[in-house]
Formats: structure tokens, sequence, C-alpha cells
């Protein structure tokens, strides 16, 4: 599912919201979940899942093609991981 289509299903789900508003509505929540990962916080959806930041060493690599060694810097990522409630929906 893309944004626009969550926008759509939003805006059809409820009749009385204008698809600005639910286009609004979306990309606020996505910039306020940003925002917290981005500041280092963690969060989390009861029944849907959990998202933390993780951290990655620095490390050295091999290039495929050359074989030669690369130092891969550190990095944050985000990580997700979906609820018990969301496991078991997809799983039956």
């Amino acid at each position: 599912m893309t944004k626009s289509e969550l926008i759509a299903r939003l805006a059809k789900c409820y009749p009385q919201m204008v698809a600005k508003d639910a286009e609004f509505a979306v990309s606020a929540i996505l910039a306020a979940m940003t925002l917290s990962l981005a500041n280092g916080q963690r969060i989390e959806i009861r029944g849907f899942g959990s998202f933390k930041i993780n951290h990655r060493p620095p490390r050295t690599e091999r290039n495929p093609k050359t074989g030669k060694r690369v130092p891969v810097p550190a990095k944050f990522r985000p990580h997700f991981k979906p609820g018990r409630e969301l496991r078991e929906r997809v799983d039956s």
C-alpha cells in the first residue's frame, strides 16, 4: 500500500472527511513519526508494532568486484517489530 492509497482508503472510510483533510492527517502522522525516530525515540502502536533505531557499528567489508577491503562507517537504521496481534492476523 502506498501513501496515496492510504489517503484514498481513509477518505473512503470516512465520507465526511475531504480528501485534502485525509492527506493532511496522513502526512502529519508520518512527519511526527519521522521526527520522533530522528530524535532517537521509540514509537509503539499497540496492536500494530513498534519502531526503533538500531545502531550499526563501523566495520570493514569486501568489494565483490575487486576483492579490496572497504571501510563502512557507523549507521543508524530504523527497525520495525510487528506486534503480536498483527503477526497473528497475518498468519491466519
